[in-house]
């Protein structure tokens, strides 16, 4: 059996090209905190905040290369706060959540299942350096 120090370890060297800056909106703190320490085992830069608002507030653009965001956040939902920062910005999408995936207008984003494995966050950013950026 390998042990997690050496999984890691493997992990981290599969990387190849550079590493993403990823701004991650999630309004569950432990799903925050366990986000953003993922993203950084993997060699990303991530920046997180909890609220579809405070990220409207501190979202810069030229700053991120992907979008990490939560479908169910209070207030504006997570897919209003993608729609309107990527009318300031055309970044990839990720969303996550624990339920289906709607109908519509996710439309050119990836998903990611609450709850989800660095293997399927690693995934689904290997599929973002493919996207282009306008």
């Amino acid at each position: 059996m390998r042990s997690t120090s050496f999984w890691l370890e493997e992990m981290m060297g599969e990387q190849t090209g550079q590493s993403l800056r990823v701004f991650v909106i999630e309004d569950d703190r432990d799903a925050l905190t366990g986000t953003l320490r993922m993203l950084r085992l993997l060699g990303h830069w991530a920046a997180g905040v909890s609220s579809a608002e405070a990220a409207l507030d501190r979202f810069f653009e030229g700053a991120f290369d992907v979008l990490l965001v939560d479908m169910n956040l209070p207030g504006l939902s997570g897919l209003d706060v993608a729609r309107r920062l990527s009318a300031r910005e055309h970044l990839p999408v990720i969303f996550a959540s624990g339920a289906m995936p709607p109908a519509d207008g996710t439309e050119g984003a990836l998903w990611l299942s609450k709850p989800y494995t660095i293997e399927q966050l690693r995934a689904a950013l290997a599929s973002c350096r493919d996207v282009p950026r306008s």
